[in-house]
């Protein structure tokens, strides 16, 4: 396209556009004419981030952005062609647009604009049903990145939504949390809206709960994103969640308030009481010093509020799972705990951990007094 033509396109949108979008037009223009591709494209962009822009935005890209699209930075292009296709209403029109998109920056010299550009693409892969073709381009995008020492966070973050978005239409609880966890570790929070955090605040939630795998919540519980369930009508998951962690069957009771408006949750009910009492067991042996963990079944039960004939395989299901290592007389119904899950402490955690240091504090000092006390004659010699 000529520069007659690029000029007359460019003022026939500038008289559509509102009037304070108007001096984007004559800044494009200027840099076309004086062939200034980095300027141009950052002012696109700045221009494709207006909201009043999204009537605009697909004309401009085809009339105009293609133009010259091999000039510029192939990463600035793909953020520009997925704000293009967001404006879209199709999804089939989107699809097509996407993947012409990655072709066109599928170059040795741009593949992280490639990455970002497939995982679009699987992305409307999956809204769309087609899970098996949005599976293999999100393991091509997989082997492209791990062939990159390093790569933009917004194309590692893309790449991380869109797998969790298939793990969870998977129902593959734990892979979702993990790559969502990765997700959030690659973008700044205050740039995802808070409907945004609410929802990953919430699914996260719910894929820890009944994950058959996860029996840890530390990395969730320390994340600010979790903190978007407070004062909400979800604030419930986030104290279950706290409770879990604390070992408190207490939360069984919060968990059966809110079984009936949750489908997830009451398909795995009988599995979440017996993550909570696993929970209750570790915490149990966590909270005490490692000279003291053999412990008889009557005591754990006393201590977790778990039935005392659940007890043994209780401590089996904790053995198997790898949260305790140990032994269990079965005769004398003993359990001697070598080894317990390291867990992550709330401010009560933290006081007992404190108390417990002070209390080695102390018995060291005093054993050091008495081999004082009772080796003079050998420190005199």
């Amino acid at each position: 396209m000529d520069n007659e033509k690029i000029g007359n396109f460019l003022a026939e949108q500038r008289e559509e556009v509102e009037d304070d979008l108007q001096h984007y037009f004559l800044t494009f223009e200027d840099y076309w004419e004086r062939k200034l591709w980095h300027e141009l494209t950052d002012t696109l962009l700045e221009f494709y981030a207006e909201g009043k822009s999204a009537e605009q935005q697909i004309p401009v890209y085809d009339s105009f952005v293609k133009a010259f699209a091999d000039k510029i930075n192939q990463l600035k292009l793909v953020r520009l062609g997925l704000s293009t296709a967001a404006q879209y209403d199709d999804d089939k029109q989107r699809l097509t647009f996407l993947e012409t998109l990655a072709k066109r920056v599928d170059k040795p010299a741009s593949q992280d604009a490639f990455v970002f550009a497939l995982t679009s693409v699987a992305g409307v892969r999956l809204r769309i049903g087609d899970s098996a073709a949005a599976r293999k381009d999100l393991d091509k995008c997989e082997t492209v990145l791990d062939s990159f020492d390093t790569v933009e966070p917004s194309v590692h973050a893309s790449f991380y939504r869109v797998s969790a978005d298939y793990y969870q239409s998977q129902n593959n609880f734990a892979s979702f949390y993990r790559t969502t966890l990765l997700y959030l570790a690659c973008v700044d929070l205050d740039s995802v809206s808070p409907n945004d955090r609410h929802r990953i605040a919430y699914d996260l939630s719910l894929a820890a709960l009944v994950s058959d795998t996860i029996y840890n919540f530390g990395e969730l519980l320390l994340h600010p994103v979790l903190d978007s369930l407070a004062n909400t009508e979800h604030k419930w998951l986030r104290d279950l969640l706290f409770a879990f962690n604390r070992g408190d069957l207490g939360a069984y009771n919060i968990l059966q308030s809110h079984l009936q408006s949750n489908g997830l949750l009451k398909r795995h009910e009988q599995f979440l009481y017996q993550k909570i009492s696993l929970s209750a067991l570790t915490q149990l042996v966590f909270s005490r010093a490692p000279n003291d963990r053999s412990m008889t079944f009557a005591t754990i039960s006393e201590e977790t509020k778990v039935q005392l004939d659940e007890i043994e395989h209780l401590i089996m299901k904790a053995l198997s799972l790898g949260l305790l290592r140990g032994s269990i007389d079965q005769v004398a119904e003993v359990a001697k705990i070598s080894w317990v899950q390291p867990k992550v402490l709330d401010k009560g955690g933290i006081e007992a951990m404190h108390a417990r240091l002070r209390e080695w504090d102390g018995g060291v000092e005093k054993l050091g007094m008495w081999i004082e006390g009772a080796g003079k004659d050998v420190w005199a010699a």
